[in-house]
C-alpha cells in the first residue's frame, strides 16, 4: 500500500474515536430527555391521584362534619337519623383489630422467621412459599368462607368477636409472612457471620441482631396488614356479623380479681364498615350523612393505627446502635 493511501487510512481510524463519541454522547441526550419526560408523568399521575384522594375525603368530612358530636359517639343506632350512633361499631372495631393483631402479627412473624432462617431449601420450601405469595391476593370472602366453615361449624366459636378477629388474622397473615421474610432477608450476610464468629447461637443471634435492625420493615408489614384488614365487610359478613346491635360486649377488665374478662370474645359484633353499609343502603339522606361521618372516624382510626405503628417502627430504630 502507497503512502498516500496509508495517511487516508489513518485519517479515518483517527476520526472513528470522535464519531463514536458523538453518538454515545447522543444517546446520553435521548435518555436524558426520555427520563425527564417520564418523571414529569409520573409526578402528574402522583398528583391527580393524591388531588383525586384529598378530594374525595374532603367532601366526605364536609358532608359528615356536622354529625361528628358525642352523642354520634355514645349513641347505639337506631331507626331515626338524628339519634342513631356508632358506639357499637367503632367498640366492636376495636376489639376485632385487637384480636387479629394478637394473633397475626406473632404468627406471621414467628412464621417468616423459621421459613427464612430454619427450614432447610427445597421443593417444599418453595412450595410453601408460593402458596404463600399467592394467599396474600386471595379475595377476602374466600376467608370469610373459610372461617365459616372452621371457626363457626367445626371449633363451634359462634358469630363473636373471636371469629372475627381470626378470620381477619388470616386475611393478614401471608402479608406478614412476606414482608417478615423479605426483611430478613435484606440483612447482610456480614451480620449473621460477625454473630456466629463471636459465638452466638442462631437463636441468640436473631433475636439480638436480626429482629432490631428489620423490625422496621416488619412493621411496615404489619401497618399494611391491619389496615385492610379494618376495612374488610365480606368476610365479616360472611361469618355473621351484625348490622344492627344495640349492646355491647362484657369489658375486657373488671373491678374485681381476677381483673380480665374474656366474655367479650364470645359477644356478638359489628363493625364500622358493616355499620357504613347499612346506613348506606338507606333511602333517606340523613343516613347518608351519618354514614360520611361514620368513613370519616373510619379514617381516623385507620391512621391512628398507622401512627402508633410508625411511632413503635421510629422507637425501634432509634434504638439501634449503628
Amino acid at each position: 500500500m502507497s503512502s498516500p493511501e496509508l495517511h487516508k487510512v489513518e485519517r479515518l481510524d483517527s476520526t472513528l474515536p470522535s464519531l463514536d463519541l458523538v453518538a454515545v454522547r447522543a444517546g446520553i441526550a435521548r435518555r436524558k430527555v426520555f427520563d425527564g419526560l417520564f418523571a414529569i408523568v409520573g409526578l402528574l399521575v402522583l398528583l391527580i391521584a393524591l388531588l383525586t384522594l384529598l378530594t374525595l375525603i374532603t367532601q366526605l368530612a364536609v358532608q359528615g362534619y356536622p354529625r361528628l358530636t358525642q352523642q354520634f359517639f355514645s349513641s347505639f343506632p337506631s331507626s331515626t337519623p338524628e339519634e342513631a350512633g356508632i358506639l357499637a361499631a367503632w367498640v366492636g372495631t376495636c376489639l376485632v383489630m385487637l384480636v387479629t393483631a394478637a394473633a397475626a402479627v406473632p404468627v406471621g412473624v414467628a412464621a417468616g422467621i423459621y421459613l427464612e432462617e430454619y427450614a432447610r431449601k427445597g421443593w417444599l420450601a418453595d412450595l410453601i412459599e408460593i402458596n404463600v405469595t399467592n394467599l396474600a391476593g386471595v379475595p377476602s370472602i374466600v376467608y370469610g368462607l373459610l372461617a365459616l366453615g372452621l371457626f363457626n361449624y367445626y371449633f363451634k366459636l359462634g358469630e363473636s368477636v373471636l371469629t372475627a378477629g381470626l378470620t381477619l388474622a388470616l386475611l393478614v397473615l401471608p402479608i406478614v409472612i412476606v414482608t417478615t421474610r423479605e426483611a430478613l432477608r435484606a440483612i447482610p450476610r456480614s451480620l449473621r457471620e460477625a454473630a456466629y464468629a463471636l459465638g452466638a447461637s442462631k437463636w441468640r443471634m436473631i433475636w439480638d441482631h436480626i429482629l432490631p435492625y428489620s423490625a422496621g420493615s416488619i412493621m411496615t408489614g404489619v401497618i399494611i396488614g391491619l389496615s385492610r384488614a379494618i376495612g374488610e365487610t365480606a368476610p365479616l359478613v360472611t361469618i355473621g356479623a351484625l348490622t344492627f346491635i344495640a349492646f355491647l360486649p362484657e369489658p375486657p377488665l373488671k373491678g374485681t380479681f381476677p381483673y380480665l374478662s374474656f366474655e367479650w370474645l364470645k359477644a356478638p359484633f359489628t363493625v364500622m364498615p358493616i355499620q357504613m353499609f347499612n346506613w348506606v343502603s338507606r333511602p333517606q339522606p340523613e343516613f347518608q350523612t351519618n354514614a360520611a361521618a361514620a368513613g370519616v372516624v373510619l379514617i381516623a382510626m385507620t391512621l391512628a393505627m398507622n401512627g402508633l405503628a410508625i411511632y413503635l417502627r421510629y422507637r425501634f430504630r432509634k434504638g439501634i446502635k449503628w
